[in-house]
């Protein structure tokens, strides 16, 4: 693959500034050079700004079935290039390639879900709710009828801020409910995966959506808070560690915007005894293994109930030593590569770490069958691990399994919720009663049951709690809507 100097992509057209610095990033996989960035444009941020701002009132003016049939004609486009998605994702990402296309038709289902804006966009009306009295009636005649709607309106210009872990599908989350209600929108992509985002905008255009109401403007730290605090922006998405997530939610609703910013995570998967093996080593290994680690509904701690270590341990440790460590485009590779060799670096160190604190290591990742050099770190399992370990506490991003033990269900319950994060929560179990007390009883946004990665298909929120979710209304879904629509309440009285 050849080098590419990345331009912003502005009211349709490549626009080139290059700022003073620039980012390079590397295949993870092969150590090759795959896409230059510029990283402290300004300008180019308040083009993309004014460019989404200029193009808002005819968009939003624009019909919504019409605003929709953009989206239809995109969605066909990536199904037909969807090889092609693939490949850059793996390339930039060092995904495993099944993994890769899977992100892309999880993107595509959110197409489809924005597609249906016209129903989902309907508003409220109830007429005659109340009668005023009148110089124009007489007693006889009774009052004048008052009728009242609500109607959602879209906002203006919307930004989106997305990370390197799902580089196309995050954003999907975003933009298409986002323009398909009205808006106009600027994506800044992550600095570390941004070919797949720049080849999707430019089949957006393909797509006909008009100039100024797709923008992408690439940038570090210096651009994404000159974004969040720009006047024409009105609402912030964002996707990334729970810091950033803090600082972007508190530094633009300060700024008077809407913000929905998603974090990191802790998520705990317990195993109860009655569990169905098969079903418990698949969906673990998946659930804290799959894409090497790096998402944010990763199982990394594993809470055993009673006896169930007995069976568990032993099955998860042999499965995992058939994962294989390859680059992604490998056939039936199991792990990839990291994003980056800093955070090998940062993997590796907490598996130290888990060592330093008196976790019993079953499995360790830096002495797995890999490719020499790059980005790759194997599958790391570590058992008897204890609440104040940070193995335990901390996101590590990264394929470390940390498994605990629990004497009941309530305690494997509050070893949970002990976790200032709340994305997911799993239960493998073949009772009812301990689902639906785990469901009733977990502070966690998403539930699994018998489900490794409960993650919500796009009808549903992608709803985080505690640590993990700044704001009120989540990605995805009916929260969607009305984070990217506002009410206008209409009281009406005819003479």
């Amino acid at each position: 693959m050849s080098t590419r100097v990345l331009s912003h992509f502005i009211a349709g057209k490549a626009v080139v500034d290059a700022g003073t610095q620039q980012w390079t990033n590397m295949n993870p996989a092969t150590g090759e050079v795959v896409s230059i960035l510029p990283m402290d444009s300004i300008a180019a941020a308040d083009q993309a700004v004014a460019a989404a701002d200029e193009a808002y009132p005819a968009w939003s003016a624009t019909p919504v079935g019409d605003r929709v049939q953009p989206l239809f004609k995109y969605k066909s486009i990536l199904e037909a290039n969807i090889d092609e998605l693939a490949d850059l994702i793996v390339a930039e990402h060092g995904k495993a390639r099944a993994e890769a296309i899977g992100s892309v038709r999880r993107g595509i289902d959110c197409i489809e879900f924005a597609c249906g804006a016209p129903t989902l966009m309907m508003g409220q009306t109830l007429p005659q709710i109340a009668v005023s009295s009148s110089f124009c009636r007489t007693e006889d005649e009774g009052g004048v009828p008052i009728d009242s709607t609500a109607d959602r309106t879209p906002i203006g210009v919307c930004v989106g801020i997305t990370p390197f872990n799902f580089p196309l599908m995050v954003p999907m989350w975003m933009w298409p409910m986002a323009v398909a209600c009205g808006n106009t929108f600027v994506l800044k992509p992550s600095e570390k995966v941004p070919l797949s985002s720049v080849r999707a905008f430019e089949f957006a255009d393909e797509a006909g959506f008009p100039p100024g109401v797709l923008n992408l403007v690439h940038g570090g730290a210096d651009v994404v808070n000159h974004l969040i605090t720009h006047d024409d922006v009105r609402a912030v998405s964002f996707v990334g560690s729970t810091k950033i997530a803090k600082h972007i939610y508190q530094t633009a609703t300060a700024a008077g915007k809407r913000a929905q910013c998603m974090g990191g995570a802790k998520n705990y998967m317990v195993i109860m005894p009655d569990a169905n093996h098969e079903a418990a080593i698949e969906g673990v290994i998946g659930s804290v293994f799959g894409n090497s680690g790096q998402r944010c509904l990763a199982g990394s701690a594993v809470v055993l109930v009673g006896d169930a270590g007995d069976w568990f341990v032993p099955a998860v440790v042999e499965a995992t030593k058939k994962v294989s460590v390859a680059s992604g485009e490998t056939k039936g590779v199991g792990i990839g590569p990291v994003i980056d060799c800093a955070s090998r670096e940062r993997i590796a160190g907490y598996v130290q770490r888990g060592i330093d604190e008196g976790a019993e290591i079953l499995l360790d990742g830096r002495e797995a069958l890999m490719p020499e050099g790059d980005c790759f770190i194997g599958p790391t399992i570590f058992d008897r691990v204890t609440s104040d370990m940070a193995i335990a506490t901390d996101e590590i991003f990264g394929p470390v399994m940390s498994i605990m033990r629990a004497s009941s269900l309530d305690e494997a319950i509050d070893t949970a919720n002990t976790s200032p994060y709340g994305n997911m929560g799993v239960i493998f179990t073949s009772s009812g009663y301990s689902a639906r007390r785990f469901k009733a009883a977990s502070r966690a946004g998403m539930i699994g049951v018998n489900v490794g990665v409960p993650a919500p298909m796009s009808v549903f929120p992608f709803a985080g709690w505690g640590h993990s979710f700044y704001g009120d209304l989540h990605a995805n879904g009916p929260d969607a809507v009305r984070f990217y629509t506002e009410y206008k309440i209409t009281v009406t009285r005819w003479l």
